[in-house]
């Protein structure tokens, strides 16, 4: 007998002479391939009542039973961490992520995570790898995330985002003015030397982040990034590769760099702006189950309106100035 929870399917007629696994990925769509296979190796997978092989064919008209339990993916403790919510409904959550906030516990940061705060909110998120984060935002950059709820979205968003097919569009103060967008098609992977920082590496995997001007300073621009693939530190590697580091970043920023002339106030911001001026701003996405296109919109954070405003009026009190003495 099988247990009660057990799922039943039968293989249609059209799947004859395919891979188990792939067929058992189509019936059960919530289920990755990799842990159907997992499933199917370890027994708890039948086809008409006899064990099988990932790699084995059906023949079309067999009955699956699927008798394996979730098991908890995630271990973590659940901490009442505060969680700005922009959507939700029963198969994702679309949140705003604080600048500060580390997204999974690890060397350092034990508790105190987006992980935490998730599991508090939706304990079932235990069973999803990763509590269902299926991208991540590094600890001071700010923005919005998604994540999945259940097995079903996991796999469908983890399969969007593979595809290239999630819009995901950031906002990026850097240094200098530039005089025009442009796009950073440039591989990376883990520096050579130092495990901490990424780099621009020929034998790295494929990055593209495709840049726009969205404001223009005296000596620096604020840009509208949008990234085509999602490697770490992505945007911040990419814009300190065009010397144009991100204001602020602690890893790629290199000396503080000051425009001639600028007012203490706007000195002080730029002296004490101690994290990465950058901030995911807008994530779209079609749903994972009924494919309705969801867009989310994160607003920019109070420390970046703050160096945005300060930067304007610098431009803006020089540019007056230049025309007096003219």
């Amino acid at each position: 007998m099988t247990a009660p929870h057990a799922r039943h399917a039968l293989v249609p007629a059209a799947a004859a002479g395919r891979r188990l696994d792939a067929v058992l990925a189509e019936l059960f769509p919530e289920y990755s391939r990799s842990r159907l296979s997992a499933w199917i190796k370890a027994g708890q997978v039948t086809v008409d009542g006899a064990p099988a092989r990932p790699r084995d064919p059906v023949h079309g008209g067999e009955t699956i039973v699927l008798d394996a339990v979730e098991e908890v993916q995630t271990h973590a403790v659940a901490e009442d961490i505060p969680l700005d919510v922009l959507y939700e409904d029963e198969h994702v959550f679309v949140l705003d992520k604080p600048a500060g906030l580390v997204v999974h516990p690890g060397a350092g940061n034990p508790a105190g995570t987006l992980v935490n705060a998730l599991l508090h909110r939706d304990p079932a998120l235990d069973k999803l790898p990763r509590a269902g984060i299926v991208h991540r935002l590094d600890k001071d950059t700010s923005g919005v995330m998604v994540v999945a709820r259940t097995l079903q979205a996991h796999t469908a968003l983890v399969a969007q985002l593979s595809a290239r097919e999630v819009h995901r569009q950031y906002l990026a103060v850097v240094v200098g003015a530039l005089v025009s967008g442009g796009t950073a098609d440039a591989a990376i992977d883990r520096h050579p030397r130092d495990r901490l920082r990424m780099a621009v590496r020929e034998d790295g995997k494929d990055a593209v982040t495709h840049y726009r001007l969205r404001e223009r300073f005296r000596a620096h621009t604020a840009l509208e990034c949008r990234l085509e693939t999602g490697r770490t530190h992505q945007i911040r590697v990419h814009m300190a590769h065009l010397k144009h580091p991100i204001v602020g970043d602690p890893l790629y920023g290199g000396s503080l760099r000051l425009p001639k002339g600028a007012s203490e106030d706007l000195i002080a911001a730029l002296r004490g702006f101690k994290r990465q001026a950058l901030h995911a701003e807008v994530l779209a996405f079609a749903h994972p189950v009924t494919g309705e296109a969801i867009r989310c919109e994160a607003p920019v954070p109070a420390d970046m309106q703050a160096l945005m405003a300060l930067l304007r009026e610098d431009a803006a009190a020089h540019a007056e100035a230049e025309r007096t003495r003219r």
